[in-house]
Protein backbone atom coordinates (compact mmCIF):
# COMPACT_ATOMS: atom_id res chain seq x y z
CA UNK A 1 0.00 0.00 0.00
CA UNK A 2 1.33 3.44 -0.67
CA UNK A 3 1.55 6.09 1.81
CA UNK A 4 -1.22 8.00 -0.44
CA UNK A 5 -3.58 5.08 0.13
CA UNK A 6 -2.19 4.41 4.04
CA UNK A 7 -3.06 8.25 4.80
CA UNK A 8 -6.90 7.62 2.71
CA UNK A 9 -7.11 4.49 5.09
CA UNK A 10 -6.37 5.97 8.20
CA UNK A 11 -8.66 8.74 7.38
CA UNK A 12 -11.72 6.85 6.67
CA UNK A 13 -10.84 4.87 10.10
CA UNK A 14 -10.79 7.73 12.00
CA UNK A 15 -14.26 8.92 10.65
CA UNK A 16 -15.45 5.52 11.52
CA UNK A 17 -14.22 5.88 15.00
CA UNK A 18 -16.26 9.32 15.51
CA UNK A 19 -18.85 7.88 13.57
CA UNK A 20 -19.76 5.02 16.26
CA UNK A 21 -20.03 6.99 19.82
CA UNK A 22 -22.32 9.72 18.15
CA UNK A 23 -24.70 6.58 16.60
CA UNK A 24 -24.39 4.85 19.99
CA UNK A 25 -25.71 7.98 21.75
CA UNK A 26 -28.42 8.37 18.71
CA UNK A 27 -29.77 5.14 19.47
CA UNK A 28 -29.00 5.16 23.66
CA UNK A 29 -30.77 3.78 25.47
CA UNK A 30 -31.97 0.68 24.56
CA UNK A 31 -32.55 -1.02 27.76
CA UNK A 32 -33.08 -0.06 31.27
CA UNK A 33 -30.69 1.74 33.00
CA UNK A 34 -29.31 1.39 36.61
CA UNK A 35 -28.86 4.22 38.86
CA UNK A 36 -26.92 3.53 41.70
CA UNK A 37 -27.33 4.86 45.23
CA UNK A 38 -25.28 4.20 47.36
CA UNK A 39 -26.96 4.78 50.55
CA UNK A 40 -30.27 2.45 52.04
CA UNK A 41 -33.62 3.13 51.16
CA UNK A 42 -35.26 5.62 53.01
CA UNK A 43 -32.80 8.60 53.09
CA UNK A 44 -32.40 12.10 50.96
CA UNK A 45 -30.35 11.01 48.74
CA UNK A 46 -32.41 7.49 48.07
CA UNK A 47 -35.29 10.13 47.80
CA UNK A 48 -33.75 12.27 45.22
CA UNK A 49 -32.45 9.33 42.89
CA UNK A 50 -35.37 7.75 42.74
CA UNK A 51 -37.18 11.13 41.93
CA UNK A 52 -34.75 11.84 39.16
CA UNK A 53 -34.75 7.94 38.11
CA UNK A 54 -38.76 8.61 37.35
CA UNK A 55 -38.46 11.42 35.53
CA UNK A 56 -35.16 10.63 33.42
CA UNK A 57 -37.07 6.92 32.52
CA UNK A 58 -40.17 9.31 31.35
CA UNK A 59 -37.76 11.56 29.00
CA UNK A 60 -35.96 8.33 27.47
CA UNK A 61 -38.42 5.77 27.49
CA UNK A 62 -36.98 3.44 29.11
CA UNK A 63 -37.06 1.93 33.02
CA UNK A 64 -34.34 3.21 35.31
CA UNK A 65 -34.05 1.05 37.99
CA UNK A 66 -32.99 2.47 41.30
CA UNK A 67 -30.00 -0.16 42.86
CA UNK A 68 -29.23 0.97 46.56
CA UNK A 69 -25.79 -0.22 47.71
CA UNK A 70 -25.03 1.15 51.05
CA UNK A 71 -21.59 1.21 53.25
CA UNK A 72 -18.39 2.64 53.96
CA UNK A 73 -20.07 5.60 53.89
CA UNK A 74 -21.63 5.60 50.41
CA UNK A 75 -17.52 4.89 49.17
CA UNK A 76 -19.21 0.64 48.55
CA UNK A 77 -21.54 1.20 46.07
CA UNK A 78 -19.46 4.76 44.26
CA UNK A 79 -16.78 1.47 43.65
CA UNK A 80 -19.07 -0.84 42.32
CA UNK A 81 -20.38 2.60 39.55
CA UNK A 82 -16.84 3.04 39.37
CA UNK A 83 -16.30 -0.80 37.91
CA UNK A 84 -19.28 -1.08 35.70
CA UNK A 85 -18.89 -0.95 31.89
CA UNK A 86 -18.65 2.59 31.16
CA UNK A 87 -21.76 2.44 28.18
CA UNK A 88 -24.36 4.85 29.65
CA UNK A 89 -26.36 1.95 31.15
CA UNK A 90 -25.07 2.70 34.48
CA UNK A 91 -25.45 6.22 36.90
CA UNK A 92 -24.81 6.66 40.48
CA UNK A 93 -25.62 9.49 42.47
CA UNK A 94 -23.15 11.65 45.09
CA UNK A 95 -23.46 13.78 47.37
CA UNK A 96 -21.72 16.07 49.38
CA UNK A 97 -19.48 12.80 51.47
CA UNK A 98 -17.81 12.06 47.85
CA UNK A 99 -15.91 15.34 48.38
CA UNK A 100 -14.91 14.04 51.93
CA UNK A 101 -14.25 10.70 50.81
CA UNK A 102 -10.46 11.65 50.19
CA UNK A 103 -9.24 13.23 53.39
CA UNK A 104 -10.88 10.21 55.56
CA UNK A 105 -10.22 7.19 54.12
CA UNK A 106 -6.67 6.10 53.08
CA UNK A 107 -7.57 4.00 50.53
CA UNK A 108 -10.68 4.26 48.48
CA UNK A 109 -12.35 1.43 45.81
CA UNK A 110 -12.31 4.02 43.11
CA UNK A 111 -10.11 7.16 41.78
CA UNK A 112 -12.10 10.66 42.66
CA UNK A 113 -10.39 12.20 39.93
CA UNK A 114 -10.25 9.82 37.58
CA UNK A 115 -12.80 6.73 37.70
CA UNK A 116 -15.92 9.07 36.54
CA UNK A 117 -17.39 11.69 33.88
CA UNK A 118 -19.31 14.20 35.82
CA UNK A 119 -22.65 14.66 34.48
CA UNK A 120 -24.69 17.09 36.08
CA UNK A 121 -25.21 18.72 39.38
CA UNK A 122 -28.71 18.46 40.59
CA UNK A 123 -29.96 20.16 44.11
CA UNK A 124 -28.76 21.61 47.29
CA UNK A 125 -30.28 20.16 50.73
CA UNK A 126 -28.90 23.21 53.27
CA UNK A 127 -28.64 21.89 56.99
CA UNK A 128 -29.87 23.72 59.90
CA UNK A 129 -28.01 24.85 63.41
CA UNK A 130 -30.19 23.83 66.30
CA UNK A 131 -30.02 24.11 69.89
CA UNK A 132 -32.21 22.35 72.79
CA UNK A 133 -34.76 24.79 74.02
CA UNK A 134 -32.80 24.84 77.33
CA UNK A 135 -29.39 26.50 76.14
CA UNK A 136 -29.89 29.87 76.28
CA UNK A 137 -29.15 31.30 73.05
CA UNK A 138 -31.43 32.64 70.62
CA UNK A 139 -29.29 33.35 67.84
CA UNK A 140 -25.74 32.30 66.32
CA UNK A 141 -23.93 35.24 67.99
CA UNK A 142 -25.59 34.58 71.75
CA UNK A 143 -24.52 30.41 70.96
CA UNK A 144 -20.60 31.61 70.28
CA UNK A 145 -20.11 34.43 73.31
CA UNK A 146 -21.89 31.46 75.53
CA UNK A 147 -19.24 28.60 74.38
CA UNK A 148 -16.31 31.21 74.61
CA UNK A 149 -17.51 32.15 78.03
CA UNK A 150 -17.79 28.44 78.76
CA UNK A 151 -14.89 26.78 76.90
CA UNK A 152 -15.32 22.75 76.50
CA UNK A 153 -19.01 22.72 78.41
CA UNK A 154 -21.51 22.16 74.94
CA UNK A 155 -21.81 19.46 73.42
CA UNK A 156 -22.55 18.87 70.25
CA UNK A 157 -24.29 15.63 69.07
CA UNK A 158 -22.86 14.21 65.69
CA UNK A 159 -24.08 11.07 63.25
CA UNK A 160 -20.30 9.77 63.89
CA UNK A 161 -17.00 10.56 63.72
CA UNK A 162 -16.20 11.68 60.16
CA UNK A 163 -20.08 11.95 59.04
CA UNK A 164 -21.62 14.95 57.30
CA UNK A 165 -22.71 16.46 60.47
CA UNK A 166 -19.43 16.14 61.99
CA UNK A 167 -17.25 17.77 59.50
CA UNK A 168 -20.23 20.72 59.13
CA UNK A 169 -19.89 21.55 62.23
CA UNK A 170 -16.30 21.43 62.56
CA UNK A 171 -15.86 23.83 59.89
CA UNK A 172 -18.43 26.08 62.42
CA UNK A 173 -15.75 26.02 65.35
CA UNK A 174 -12.87 26.70 63.06
CA UNK A 175 -14.24 29.80 61.81
CA UNK A 176 -15.34 31.01 65.02
CA UNK A 177 -12.91 29.61 67.66
CA UNK A 178 -15.33 27.91 69.90
CA UNK A 179 -14.07 25.04 71.69
CA UNK A 180 -17.23 23.02 71.90
CA UNK A 181 -17.16 19.13 72.18
CA UNK A 182 -17.78 16.56 69.89
CA UNK A 183 -20.50 13.20 70.70
CA UNK A 184 -20.31 10.83 67.85
CA UNK A 185 -23.57 8.96 67.97
CA UNK A 186 -24.34 6.04 65.82
CA UNK A 187 -26.24 7.98 63.09
CA UNK A 188 -28.19 10.85 62.82
CA UNK A 189 -31.98 9.78 64.55
CA UNK A 190 -29.59 9.01 68.07
CA UNK A 191 -27.98 12.68 67.88
CA UNK A 192 -31.24 14.00 67.30
CA UNK A 193 -32.90 12.36 70.26
CA UNK A 194 -29.98 12.79 72.55
CA UNK A 195 -30.35 16.57 72.20
CA UNK A 196 -34.11 16.65 72.41
CA UNK A 197 -33.32 14.65 75.47
CA UNK A 198 -30.96 17.43 76.84
CA UNK A 199 -27.61 14.73 76.65
CA UNK A 200 -26.43 17.26 74.52
CA UNK A 201 -27.38 20.48 73.24
CA UNK A 202 -26.32 21.32 69.61
CA UNK A 203 -27.35 19.36 66.72
CA UNK A 204 -26.96 19.98 62.65
CA UNK A 205 -29.18 18.22 60.00
CA UNK A 206 -30.83 18.29 57.18
CA UNK A 207 -34.11 20.87 56.79
CA UNK A 208 -36.50 17.73 56.56
CA UNK A 209 -35.29 15.78 59.40
CA UNK A 210 -35.28 19.02 61.77
CA UNK A 211 -38.67 21.08 60.87
CA UNK A 212 -41.32 18.58 62.54
CA UNK A 213 -38.37 18.93 66.04
CA UNK A 214 -38.29 22.42 65.34
CA UNK A 215 -42.27 23.15 64.49
CA UNK A 216 -42.97 21.33 67.84
CA UNK A 217 -40.83 23.74 70.03
CA UNK A 218 -37.95 20.58 70.82
CA UNK A 219 -35.51 22.05 68.86
CA UNK A 220 -34.93 26.00 68.55
CA UNK A 221 -33.60 26.74 65.04
CA UNK A 222 -30.63 29.44 65.02
CA UNK A 223 -29.62 29.29 61.42
CA UNK A 224 -29.41 27.27 58.45
CA UNK A 225 -25.78 26.25 56.44
CA UNK A 226 -26.93 26.98 52.67
CA UNK A 227 -25.03 29.83 50.86
CA UNK A 228 -28.76 31.42 50.45
CA UNK A 229 -31.81 31.02 52.86
CA UNK A 230 -33.49 27.83 52.93
CA UNK A 231 -37.47 28.62 51.07
CA UNK A 232 -38.68 26.32 53.74
CA UNK A 233 -37.09 28.78 56.44
CA UNK A 234 -37.13 32.14 55.17
CA UNK A 235 -37.47 34.14 58.21
CA UNK A 236 -33.74 31.97 59.45
CA UNK A 237 -30.71 33.69 58.30
CA UNK A 238 -27.74 31.56 56.83
CA UNK A 239 -24.55 31.21 59.09
CA UNK A 240 -22.99 33.60 56.84
CA UNK A 241 -25.46 36.05 57.22
CA UNK A 242 -25.28 35.44 61.35
CA UNK A 243 -21.58 36.64 61.41
CA UNK A 244 -19.98 33.35 60.31
CA UNK A 245 -18.57 35.05 57.36
CA UNK A 246 -18.22 32.52 54.81
CA UNK A 247 -19.51 29.53 55.74
CA UNK A 248 -21.46 27.30 53.55
CA UNK A 249 -21.78 23.88 54.66
CA UNK A 250 -25.06 21.99 52.74
CA UNK A 251 -25.81 18.22 51.29
CA UNK A 252 -25.57 18.45 47.61
CA UNK A 253 -26.38 15.70 44.49
CA UNK A 254 -25.06 14.95 41.62
CA UNK A 255 -24.78 12.11 39.01
CA UNK A 256 -21.62 10.28 37.62
CA UNK A 257 -21.23 7.70 34.93
CA UNK A 258 -18.26 5.48 34.73
CA UNK A 259 -14.99 7.53 33.17
CA UNK A 260 -14.66 6.59 29.11
CA UNK A 261 -18.78 6.48 29.06
CA UNK A 262 -19.12 8.24 25.23
CA UNK A 263 -18.73 12.19 25.42
CA UNK A 264 -22.17 11.69 23.25
CA UNK A 265 -24.30 9.95 25.95
CA UNK A 266 -22.59 12.31 28.30
CA UNK A 267 -24.03 15.69 26.65
CA UNK A 268 -27.45 13.68 26.24
CA UNK A 269 -27.52 12.48 29.85
CA UNK A 270 -26.79 16.30 31.50
CA UNK A 271 -28.99 18.01 28.68
CA UNK A 272 -31.97 15.59 29.93
CA UNK A 273 -31.28 17.05 33.58
CA UNK A 274 -31.41 20.71 32.67
CA UNK A 275 -34.69 19.76 31.05
CA UNK A 276 -36.16 18.06 34.24
CA UNK A 277 -34.80 20.29 36.59
CA UNK A 278 -36.33 23.35 34.37
CA UNK A 279 -39.76 22.25 35.06
CA UNK A 280 -41.76 23.95 37.98
CA UNK A 281 -43.41 21.09 39.08
CA UNK A 282 -39.81 19.47 40.19
CA UNK A 283 -38.42 22.68 41.77
CA UNK A 284 -41.71 22.44 44.22
CA UNK A 285 -40.88 18.66 44.91
CA UNK A 286 -37.31 19.36 46.07
CA UNK A 287 -39.12 22.67 48.09
CA UNK A 288 -41.48 20.15 49.91
CA UNK A 289 -38.03 18.09 50.49
CA UNK A 290 -36.29 20.92 52.42
CA UNK A 291 -33.75 21.36 49.16
CA UNK A 292 -33.62 23.36 46.08
CA UNK A 293 -32.83 22.93 42.20
CA UNK A 294 -29.33 24.04 41.81
CA UNK A 295 -28.29 22.75 38.14
CA UNK A 296 -25.13 22.93 37.22
CA UNK A 297 -23.70 20.98 33.65
CA UNK A 298 -20.79 18.31 33.66
CA UNK A 299 -18.12 21.04 33.77
CA UNK A 300 -19.30 22.51 35.99
CA UNK A 301 -19.90 20.23 38.70
CA UNK A 302 -16.27 19.40 37.88
CA UNK A 303 -15.21 22.64 39.42
CA UNK A 304 -17.31 22.52 42.26
CA UNK A 305 -16.20 18.78 43.50
CA UNK A 306 -12.71 19.75 43.33
CA UNK A 307 -13.31 22.94 45.12
CA UNK A 308 -15.49 20.92 48.31
CA UNK A 309 -12.73 18.52 47.93
CA UNK A 310 -10.22 20.74 48.68
CA UNK A 311 -12.05 23.15 51.27
CA UNK A 312 -13.03 19.85 53.77
CA UNK A 313 -9.60 18.45 53.32
CA UNK A 314 -8.27 21.14 54.72
CA UNK A 315 -11.49 20.79 58.14
CA UNK A 316 -10.37 17.10 58.35
CA UNK A 317 -6.64 17.71 58.70
CA UNK A 318 -7.06 21.01 61.52
CA UNK A 319 -9.77 18.75 63.10
CA UNK A 320 -7.79 15.23 63.21
CA UNK A 321 -10.74 13.67 61.60
CA UNK A 322 -10.32 10.10 60.41
CA UNK A 323 -13.76 7.95 59.51
CA UNK A 324 -13.85 5.35 62.09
Amino acid sequence: MNSACAVKVGAICAGLALIGPAVAAQTYPTRPVRLIVPYPPGGSNDIVGRLMGQYLGNRIGETVVVDNRPGAGSTLGIGIAARSEPDGYTMVIISAAYSFGPSLYKKLPFDPEKSFSPVSKIANGPNVFTVNPSVPARSIAELVALAKAKPGTLNFASAGVGSAQHLWFEYFKMLTGVDIVNVPFKGGAPAMIAVVAGNAQIAIGTVVQMLPLVRSGKLRALATGGKKRSAVLPDLPTLDEAGVKGYEGANWWGMMVPAKTSPAIVDRLDKEFAAILARDEVKKQFVTMGAEVDYASKGELTRYIQTETEKWAKVAKQAGIQAQ
